[in-house]
């Protein structure tokens, strides 16, 4: 079985990915699997402070993941894997991969316009030693051609 990795977060990009991902899964019997990441917060001297701030961000991911999970179930998707994890998005990736081997490939998308994002170029350049291929597709393609694609 095929497993498809998409990096949850609120942007466009997200988006495409994820509806490659779904319709690949589709195609393959394979499962997906969603990773919301939730970025290191900046220091904050008090500690309650800093706990509170902490728990809305993953309080927030895990909200949008659930939500991408909804979107997947509703189009007739199996239901995904889901992880939240807070870290240094690249590595918290790396992570994640090595505990999953599983994992088929990596689905990220460009940006509609301007340049292919931070994730996409960095998991695409040269000497980035992957366990699983990157699937990078264009943030451009609608609905219609994402599904033709995959």
């Amino acid at each position: 079985m095929r497993v498809y990795l998409v990096i949850v977060d609120e942007s466009e990009e997200a988006l495409v990915a994820l509806r490659y991902a779904a319709r690949r899964a589709a195609q393959t019997d394979g499962a997906v699997h969603l990773l919301a990441l939730v970025p290191p917060q900046p220091f904050n001297a008090f500690a309650g402070v800093q706990a509170t701030i902490e728990e809305e961000a993953r309080s927030r991911a895990e909200t949008l993941v659930t939500a991408a999970a909804g979107n997947l179930l509703s189009q007739g998707g199996k239901m995904p894997a889901i992880a939240v994890r807070m870290g240094e998005d690249t590595k918290v990736v790396r992570e994640y991969l090595a505990e999953h081997p599983e994992v088929s490939a990596l689905v990220l998308a460009t940006a509609k316009d301007g340049g292919p994002g931070p994730l996409v170029s960095h998991f695409t350049s040269l000497g980035t030693r992957m366990p699983c291929p990157v699937f990078v597709i264009p943030g451009h393609l609608d609905e219609g051609e994402i599904d033709r694609l995959s």
